[in-house]
């Protein structure tokens, strides 16, 4: 369930609809490989196509023959990704759109706080997050790591060593919400640099894990290389600090990639971390200027002492202090707003 589903909700919701074409069923492929198409078709999706070979030389074709009359719609996993960035012969005739899992405001224009607790605990995929039970999350992440690692990675990459990406997908984990130090991977791993480096790549590749890289404003000496890691499925992280900050991480993330998308604009999540450790959690930047900053804490008590820091060293227009809790108010000469991420969701990050 994910992205057939909204396939299929643009073609009224049925799977059989002629409009609707899986290249994993053999009735289809047939169509397809005779060169044929469903008639009186305005859409036409095109389901796992990209497990075929020469899938974009074949689209292309189809696309450049029935431009005037047809769209396409054409889907598929990590793979298709991945394919579409090596020796891209469709570049200028299509959009490309990324799936993220369930944000809050996608659950509920109105989330209420069993809403956020929810997202919380079965991560934002949805067949985990709507079966709402600890024993289908079980089982369906060790179905998820298998698919990830022993089918998308087998079709993608030459890799000898998948028991070491095995034991590093569960290793990063650990390292949620934290710069993330190859060096560290390498000892725990036995293995170089440059081959940890590569796995953490591949994993991200395969829409596992995710890297944000540093915001550097001027006046302030901040770290420049390191980056942080977060996980596309929150629900794997243990500690439920780390795990809220990887929910709003992905909420950003998927805020960002969404205007850039559908608009156009440079968008780009990144975190602040000076050379004395100070630091905010996100900075959310279009076209390279920062739009806003958010903080995460657990709690709505305390004020980060970090918030004002950079309030008086940067040019970043708005700081948002994100909690569990339910206080909302304003500290106007920090620029900043202590908020529930849920108000935030709804407020800002709405899409």
């Amino acid at each position: 369930m994910g992205k057939t589903t909204v396939a299929l909700e643009l073609l009224s919701g049925d799977e059989h609809h002629p409009g609707y074409l899986n290249w994993d069923y053999a009735p289809d492929k047939k169509l397809l490989l005779k060169g044929g198409l469903p008639a009186n078709q305005s859409l036409i999706v095109l389901d796992e196509i990209h497990k075929y070979k020469s899938w974009r030389n074949f689209v292309k074709g189809l696309y450049d023959k029935n431009k005037s009359q047809i769209s396409f719609l054409i889907t598929g996993s990590a793979r298709l990704d991945y394919y579409r960035k090596g020796g891209d012969s469709l570049q200028g005739r299509y959009h490309y759109h990324r799936l993220h899992p369930f944000s809050l405001f996608e659950i509920s224009p109105n989330p209420s706080s069993t809403d956020l607790k929810d997202l919380l605990e079965f991560g934002g995929f949805p067949e985990p997050f709507l079966a709402q039970s600890k024993r289908h999350w079980r089982r369906w992440q060790n179905e998820r790591l298998t698919r990830v690692i022993h089918e998308d990675l087998n079709s993608l990459e030459q890799v000898k060593e998948i028991s070491q990406l095995d034991l590093l997908a569960v290793l990063l984990q650990d390292k949620v919400a934290s710069l993330l130090s190859i060096n560290s991977l390498r000892e725990d791993l036995s293995a170089s640099h440059e081959a940890v480096d590569r796995w953490v790549t591949i994993l991200e590749n395969l829409y596992y894990c995710f890297r944000i890289k540093p915001y550097g404003p001027k006046f302030i000496k901040a770290i420049k290389k390191d980056r942080k890691l977060y996980l596309w499925d929150w629900s794997l992280c243990d500690d439920l600090g780390s795990r809220f900050e990887n929910l709003v991480a992905s909420n950003l993330l998927k805020f960002c990639h969404y205007h850039t998308d559908t608009n156009g604009h440079d968008m780009e999540l990144n975190f602040l971390r000076d050379d004395r450790k100070r630091e905010i959690n996100f900075i959310v930047t279009k076209n390279k200027r920062p739009l806003f900053a958010v903080e995460c804490k657990e709690g709505d008590k305390n004020l980060s002492k970090n918030l004002a820091y950079f309030a008086k060293r940067t040019e970043i227009p708005v700081f948002y202090q994100v909690h569990l809790g339910t206080a909302d108010y304003e500290v106007k000469d920090q620029r900043t707003r202590v908020l529930p991420f849920s108000r935030l969701a709804t407020d800002i990050l709405k899409i």
